[in-house]
């Protein structure tokens, strides 16, 4: 099954909260709201610097995926 990079997701018990879930390596789930990232998968063994500078980017896309899909419902 193909799944797109990003999903958004929802949940009625945090009404205030909009996540969006990052399907590929590294997998992890985005809480918009206050940015709190948790991971799906064990990355101890990979380089901290590596994972900093590939999150950052990964957090603007998840970002502008949010917008995006915000403007194709209005």
């Amino acid at each position: 099954m193909d799944l797109p990079k990003f999903l958004l997701a929802d949940n009625s018990s945090y009404p205030e909260d909009i996540f969006i879930l990052h399907t590929e390596y590294p997998r992890f789930v985005i809480n918009l709201k206050d940015d709190e990232v948790a991971f799906l998968e064990d990355l101890s063994g990979e380089k901290q610097e590596d994972i900093e500078s590939e999150m950052q980017q990964l957090i603007e896309q998840a970002t502008a995926f949010y917008d995006a899909e915000m403007e194709n419902y209005e």
